[in-house]
This record gives structure tokens, sequence and C-alpha cells, in this order.
């Protein structure tokens, strides 16, 4: 009978959804037999502990980009290259370390491009064959497609998130899929995969529940916003998740306002469930929980992330989710506005992330 595989997990450290869509992954791994080892940093380490209490994590260092406060964030990209590479470099180096101290099997990696090695199998996961640009930019998308096909075919397989063929949650962001022989599409990968049971009632805890989440100092920026606007807001009940994982704070702002800096899976699905209205960034991570969980949402996109902003617009072409700038917003507004979108809900079925995983661990 042959030994447990070593599987070491690793999301890339922009925010917590690159962590979230991970959590269904690990379970099934477990839950097939595998010796699951996670490598993170910074807030995704902190979540995946307190999600997975008994596994055995490594510190492994992000790149530490930072979304600028004003100003385009392509640019700052741009002028952060030359970091992004020599991360993509080092990560290699440290991957190698790992691999010969814990006898790893396999590497499954969120958006981490230097996760490979060509002694043992390893997968990449992404939402994103195609790296959207503003405007005056777009003649770059080309060039960004190419460079993108050309780190994901070191890995011997390339997951993405995604149903092909019914309402795609990427768009045309994995419109360009057949160009890669390595792709595997393994449905949509949420935490709320196995709902709770709740209670059928129209009523509801909250009237909104806000989400911040995504890199410094755009989340603190928007958490700013939010908490001014409220000020004048006196007849609506609210909860704030901070997306803050380092420590539990509970903070109570007004009589109908309270704040969270970050809640377990099974306690931000209640929350969820009992809110009204959801309002969050349109991360591909935060889409995938929101239609899992059929809930109604307003997305209000990163400044400058042109994925977010793509993503927003997709929606709100399409009658589905009200989406608004940042600079734009306003929370009253925005909710009257999404009463004309409907929303949708999409069933998860895990059955090709099964066979991926069955596959691995033949």
């Amino acid at each position: 009978m042959s030994s447990a595989k070593n599987i070491l997990v690793c999301p890339l450290d922009w925010g917590l959804g690159h962590a979230t869509r991970c959590v269904p992954i690990i379970k099934k791994l477990m839950e097939s037999g595998a010796n699951v080892l996670i490598g993170a940093d910074n807030r995704p380490l902190a979540f995946l502990k307190k999600e997975f209490p008994t596994l055995q994590f490594i510190k492994f260092p992000g790149y530490e980009i930072r979304y600028p406060e004003k100003g385009s964030m392509v640019m700052k990209m741009f002028f952060s290259v030359p970091r992004i590479l020599s991360g993509i470099r080092q990560e290699r180096k440290h991957l190698q370390k790992i691999i010969n101290e814990n006898k790893i099997d396999i590497v499954i990696s969120d958006n981490r491009y230097g996760l490979w090695n060509k002694n043992i199998k390893c997968i990449f996961m992404t939402h994103q064959l195609s790296v959207k640009c503003p405007k005056w930019l777009k003649f770059a998308e080309s060039i960004l497609f190419q460079i993108n096909k050309h780190f994901i075919k070191n890995f011997d397989e390339c997951w993405i998130p995604d149903v092909p063929g019914e309402i795609k949650l990427s768009g045309s962001l994995t419109k360009r899929y057949e160009q890669f022989k390595n792709i595997h599409f393994i449905g949509l990968l949420s935490r709320f995969a196995e709902p709770l049971q709740t209670n059928n009632e129209n009523t509801f805890k909250h009237n909104v529940l806000c989400i911040l989440s995504g890199p410094e100092p755009q989340r603190t920026v928007f958490e700013d916003i939010i908490l001014h606007q409220l000020q004048e807001i006196k007849n609506m009940k609210v909860l704030i998740l901070r997306g803050i994982t380092e420590t539990d704070e509970i903070k109570n702002i007004s009589e109908n306002v309270q704040m969270v800096n970050h809640l377990e899976t099974t306690q931000l699905e209640r929350e969820i469930t009992s809110s009204e209205m959801i309002i969050c960034r349109p991360g591909y991570s935060s889409i995938m929980d929101i239609v899992t969980l059929g809930k109604k949402a307003v997305f209000v996109p990163t400044p400058g992330q042109t994925e977010q902003e793509y993503l927003g617009k997709y929606y709100k072409e399409r009658k589905l989710f009200y989406s608004i700038s940042q600079q734009q917003f306003n929370l009253i507004d925005s909710i009257e506005k999404s009463k004309d979108y409907s929303g949708f809900k999409i069933n998860s079925e895990q059955e090709k992330l099964n066979e991926r995983i069955r596959f691995l661990l033949k």
C-alpha cells in the first residue's frame, strides 16, 4: 500500500480571495487521504491557520506589492515588474528547499508563477489567462497574454475555477483557453459549497453586509468611505467585515452598525445568508461565493484593478449585479439601484475538481 502523498498548497498573498478559494481544494485533498502542507504569508497565512489549525504551515514570502492610494495601478505594476520577476525567481529557489526538506510530491499554486519544479507534478490555478489593461494600454494585452502563457506552460496542469458553456463567471478573462494544452476547468470554488441548513423566513438580521477585502491601502480607504457615509444613516442595520485576519476584534460603531475583523467560514456563511444585501469587491473569489449562495450584491471595484473593473462592468451590462466605482459610491443610492439587477445562483458541482484530485493521487 502506497503512503500518502505530500501536497503543498500555496495561494498568492494579494488579498484573501486566493486563500479562500483554496479551502475546498484543501478539504478534498484531506478527505482523499493526502498529507497537506500550506505555504502562505501575511493575511492568507493567518486565515488558513484558523481554517485548518491541525495542518503544517510554511511561511512562504509574497511579492509585497501594495496598491496605490492615488494614481495609476497600471503604472504601479509596471514599475513593480523587476520586483515581481525577482520574487518569481526567489520562490523557485525557496520551493526547491521546501521540496527537499518535506519530500513534497505535488504543488498546487494559486497564481504564484514561480512554483514549478520539473521533478514533481505542479499545478497552476488561475481565472485570468488574459490580463486586462486600461484603454490607453490595450495594445499590451496580447503581449501580457503571451507572457502569461510562457509561465503557465511550465506547469503540468492549469486549473480554471469556472464552468465553460454556461454563464461563464470569468467572461473574456479565459476566452483563449484553447491555446493552452494543459487547461482543466474544475467548476466553481467556494468555501460555501456545502450550504448550511437555514430557515426560509423573509426577515433579515442585517440590511447590509459590507465585506472589505484586497490589498492595502485601498481596503482601508473603502472602509473609511463606508464609515463616513454611515454617520448620516440611522435606520439601517449594517455589519462591516473588515477582512483583517490577524485579530478577532469586534466594535459597535453605533446601535445599528457593528464592525468585526474576521469571521470563520461557518460564521460568515450565516451572516451572508441572513443579510439582505452584500456590498463587496468584485474579486473573482467573492463572486464565486455570492453566486454559490444566490445573494444579491453591489460591486465596488478596487480603483485601478483592471480585472475587477472588467468583472464589475461585465455583470452590470448583463443586469445581474449593480457595480459602481469607489469614487462615485453612495451606499443608499447603490442599494436602491441594485433593485433592478437580478443576481443569480449556480449550484456548486465539484465532480470536475474530484476528477482532477483523483488523477493527482493515483
